[in-house]
């Protein structure tokens, strides 16, 4: 798998010295360099790279202007890279995959493309099935009447992990899904609570929400996912919301866009 980049940023020495270190990485195929956002966005448009490294601060269109510069067309996936800490927050809500700061650290670049090959990885799985069921369509109808109706009747919960493998604080945690009893977002990353411990993914809840088996995860918020078997208690609030009491005590609130879940809970 090669992973097509281009670099944006207006320092040509910060693009040289990226570059000479995405050299140690072979699957990584430098197609393009530009020093400003509206060069960034032309290019990206043209070449429809798999990857953008992208400096924040630059004259004219910054790092954010180009990711909104990309509303209308599908985005390839963004790292930030800036010397300035402050704009974390914002590049995570900008669903940058990742934030590096200068000068880059080789171990941090590192982490931040293994993040980059799983998404990749994930994404052109789902292509070549889509391409698969096209041509079963096409081709052979009947069995793919036949293939869908086995997903259908399958059993779902092979179809979901059962373990997360979670990087923490500079250890690998093996969480069985089972015991999470909710998951909040913020940005890029995921805090994930279990009875006893809490722990960061960086991951999206997009991508998150792909992995769990949706009989038992649900959201409940925008930023929020409830595992239902550990709510034991329904408390009604103002405005049409309510909380789900759980297992550990902590309560979650449901907003009104999804009351549709606490229906599971009222017969």
């Amino acid at each position: 798998m090669t992973i097509r980049t281009i670099l944006v940023d207006d320092e040509s020495l910060a693009i040289q010295g990226l570059a000479l270190r995405l050299q140690a990485h072979e699957d990584v195929d430098i197609i393009e360099t530009c020093t400003n956002g509206r060069e960034a966005i032309r290019a990206i448009k043209t070449h429809k790279p798999d990857l953008v490294f992208l400096d924040i601060q630059m004259p004219g269109f910054d790092g954010f202007s180009v990711v909104q510069g990309m509303m209308e067309v599908e985005p390839p996936l963004f790292i930030f890279v800036t010397a300035y800490s402050d704009h974390a927050i914002r590049a995570f809500e900008a669903q940058a995959i990742d934030y590096l700061m200068k000068p880059v650290e080789e171990g941090r670049l590192a982490d931040a493309l293994d993040r980059v090959r799983l998404r990749l990885s994930d994404k052109r799985q789902v292509q070549e099935a889509e391409k698969l069921r096209g041509v079963l369509a096409e081709v052979a109808p009947q069995a793919m009447s036949d293939f869908a109706a086995g997903e259908e009747d399958g059993p779902a919960s092979n179809r979901f992990e059962k373990l997360i493998n979670i990087k923490d604080r500079g250890q690998i945690f093996r969480v069985d899904v089972d015991s999470i009893e909710r998951i909040d977002a913020a940005g890029d990353y995921m805090c994930i609570y279990t009875a006893d411990n809490s722990l960061i993914l960086r991951e999206t809840m997009k991508d998150l929400e792909k992995r769990l088996d949706p009989r038992n995860f649900q959201r409940v918020h925008r930023s929020t996912i409830v595992n239902l078997s550990q709510v034991k208690q329904v408390k009604p609030h103002t405005n049409g919301e309510c909380f789900l009491v759980l297992e550990s005590g902590a309560q979650v609130k449901v907003s009104r866009s999804y009351r549709d879940v606490v229906a599971r809970f009222v017969h």
